[in-house]
This record gives structure tokens, sequence and C-alpha cells, in this order.
């Protein structure tokens, strides 16, 4: 499948492919060209190297199912706050939209 191959490319072994599949089924419904790829290419772009990157899908599979959006602002107030870490950022993408705010207002 696709989604599984890429998901190897991006660097994940067998047992964090499982994990991912497991925890979020629906990751074989989004399109790789644009919702998958576009959010790792941000992380990426922020300066997230790969090891990383592979870090936060594995922990946190549901990311790969929120939104673009979400994501990216999410990852600006990390950012200018001089706080955007693997940890921060699934940390914040676990919050509610009332808790984000809250916290972050």
């Amino acid at each position: 499948k696709p989604t599984v191959q890429w998901l190897k490319d991006l660097g994940l072994d067998d047992a964090q492919v499982a994990k991912v599949i497991v925890s979020k089924p629906q990751v074989f419904g989004y399109s790789l060209e644009n919702n998958l790829k576009p959010k790792m290419e941000r992380l990426h772009e922020q300066g997230f190297a790969a090891d990383r990157i592979v870090r936060i899908v594995s922990s946190f599979p549901p990311l790969l199912g929120l939104s673009a959006k979400r994501l990216e602002s999410r990852m600006k107030v990390l950012e200018a706050r001089d706080s955007l870490t693997d940890k921060t950022l699934v940390t914040v993408m676990l919050l509610t939209d009332a808790q984000f705010a809250a916290r972050f207002s």
C-alpha cells in the first residue's frame, strides 16, 4: 500500500508503522499529496530533522489526521515563544482549541 510505503520512506520501522495503523487506521483514507506529505514537509521546513519527525509521528499518530491549519497555527505560536520542540508540539496538539487559547493567550 502506498501509505505504508510512505511511512517507511519517512523513516518509521515496521513496529512504528504498525502503531500508526492501529492507532490511526484512517491514515489510509488521507491523501498523500494533499494531506500527509505537506504536513511532514512543513515540519521539516520548521527545522525538524527526519529522526525527530519519526519520533513525533510514532509517538502521536493522530497528528496525521489533524488539520494542516491547526498544525501551522500552533507551530507559529510555539515558535514565537521560542518553545517549539517535539514534546511541546505533541502537547499542544492534544489540547482543544479552548484549552490552547487559555494557555497561550
